[in-house]
């Protein structure tokens, strides 16, 4: 090698060394919270065939149950049943978003995962403000998470978090609660009852919820159980939830309801919901008298393990929009199941004196809002009416219609060549309902496809409301205030982006209409 070739390769180098020596300094001198950003899970891409635009979903793999929800430092953080290495039920862990707004979620790393004991099951996280667990340094606080560990058998468990849920540790005097001998023993749910002063934790076991009770958030002894004589029982009882709420807004009136899900067995088919109303002293659940029939949660196909956050001064819940019948068959990819909206959950009563859980979508779901694409008033329908030059994906429906004459009258959303989803009200019957029988791609499971209907009765005998948002893959139906409810997913081929209003059997009054495009919660 000659002198002049030595002295070139001499200098590169030397000029290798200094630009990565560079790159190590600035590295070191980053904010640390960027550094830690870089460490998060990948995010979703809102480009692939079916990803919602404005309903949670993993960037891949497999979700179910939302669990773990808590308003924690001004964040939403919602954990799930997550399998963090592939798009099939198994390996369950923790996963774990976290939002400002309940809107715009990022997904973090996996919170919990399997260990020796078993699989990460469903639970609750509480704040434990002042320490009571005495598991935190000094007066500090922090999350404690109940969960069921899912090994030989299934029994409760405790975790602890001093980092805003980013890592756990998992309590030395686990199980908290051990396996009295059943099967399905499962979804802790922890709450704070200000009049007894203690905490409370529902399980549910076989077809019936159990409750226990503790000073210290450690140490639990059984208290009561509810549900062997109450309610349906076509499958397995999961997800409890229990809170108070005022009766049309009436502080100086309130009742308890418990929420349980069920596998099978729901009004629609395979999984779902239902409810009671009644009182709870801090040691039983007691029905009001005259609830006889089942109240269900959703009315749908596709709302399933519903949780409400904790630490709020409102009842807010989330729901998996899915199915067990058919869950893991769905054809999206990478990613297999998303989050319903989140809804604020209150007691109403309706025209005949039945008092009711009415769910309405969250107002922060307005900053969702683009172009107003649709306005009418007052605008009588007799026959079909297409929306010339729509061609939207993800929009919101708001609607208050006045029953004329007609027999059936609502909306064909994600409409194209040979397909529809039909959200309507059936007069003759008093029904609202969702036919996604022809929605696009629905052979992949033979229940899949059908017609689910609500029981619901015209507002002052002659008004209907319908709040509708569609997504990429979902139709949420919110009608006569949030009264009845139906969620349902869909999978409409490309270009059935079509919107069209229906009457039949006579004509309707439309008194007013509004559709909103609506952004994708990345933008």
């Amino acid at each position: 090698m000659t002198k002049k070739r030595q002295l070139l390769v001499s200098s590169m180098v030397i000029v290798v060394f200094i630009v990565v020596v560079s790159i190590w300094y600035v590295l070191q001198k980053e904010d640390p919270k960027q550094i830690e950003e870089t460490t998060e899970a990948s995010q979703a891409s809102y480009d692939e065939t079916w990803r919602p635009q404005f309903h949670y979903t993993p960037a891949k793999n497999w979700m179910n149950d939302p669990n773990g929800m808590v308003y924690y430092k001004g964040k939403y953080h919602l954990f799930y049943q997550h399998n963090p290495k592939g798009d099939q039920f198994g390996n369950m862990s923790w996963g774990h978003a976290v939002s400002e707004d309940l809107i715009h979620w990022k997904e973090l790393d996996v919170a919990m995962e399997p260990d020796e004991n078993g699989m990460i099951f469903s639970g609750s996280v509480v704040v434990d403000e002042d320490n009571t667990s005495g598991l935190f340094q000094g007066d500090e606080g922090g999350l404690i998470a109940y969960y069921t560990s899912a090994g030989d058998v299934q029994d409760q468990r405790l975790a602890y978090s001093t980092d805003e849920g980013k890592t756990w540790t998992k309590y030395e005097g686990n199980p908290i609660v051990p396996n009295p001998g059943i099967k399905d023993f499962r979804d802790p749910v922890v709450m704070w009852h200000e009049d007894s002063e203690k905490w409370i934790m529902l399980l549910v076991a076989g077809d019936k919820v159990m409750f226990y009770g503790s000073d210290n958030m450690v140490d639990w002894s059984y208290l009561s159980e509810f549900g062997s004589d109450h309610g349906a029982h076509g499958g397995v009882w999961e997800t409890p939830e229990l809170f108070e709420l005022p009766v049309d807004g009436n502080q100086d009136q309130k009742k308890w309801v418990l929420q349980v899900d069920m596998n099978p067995g729901s009004i629609a088919g395979g999984s779902g919901g239902q409810y009671f109303i009644g009182d709870f002293d801090g040691k039983e659940f007691k029905l009001d008298r005259g609830q006889t029939e089942t109240k269900w949660t959703d009315y749908g196909k596709d709302f399933y393990a519903t949780q409400a956050f904790n630490n709020m001064d409102k009842v807010i819940w989330i729901a998996w929009m899915s199915n067990w019948q058919y869950a893991a068959d769905i054809p999206t990819s990478p990613w297999r199941g998303a989050m319903s909206l989140p809804r604020e959950v209150s007691l109403t009563t309706n025209d005949r004196g039945e008092m009711l859980l009415t769910q309405q979508p969250v107002k922060e779901l307005d900053d969702l809002r683009g172009e107003k694409l649709i306005e009418m008033e007052n605008r009588t329908l007799d026959g079909s009416m297409s929306l010339p030059e729509f061609d939207e994906r993800t929009y919101e429906i708001v609607a208050t219609f006045r029953v004329d004459e007609a027999d059936e009258f609502g909306f064909k959303v994600a409409q194209g060549e040979g397909e529809e989803t039909i959200v309507g009200y059936d007069d003759q019957n008093n029904y609202l309902f969702t036919d996604r029988n022809n929605s696009g791609v629905t052979d992949f499971h033979p229940e899949f496809g059908g017609v689910f209907r609500a029981p619901m009765e015209a507002m002052d005998g002659y008004t209907i409301k319908l709040h509708i948002y569609v997504d990429e893959s979902s139709v949420e139906v919110f009608g006569n205030n949030g009264q009845k409810v139906l969620t349902n997913q869909i999978f409409p081929s490309e270009g059935s982006d079509d919107l069209s209003i229906y009457s039949y059997g006579g004509n309707v009054t439309i008194e007013s209409l509004e559709v909103y495009d609506l952004e994708s919660m990345h933008e």
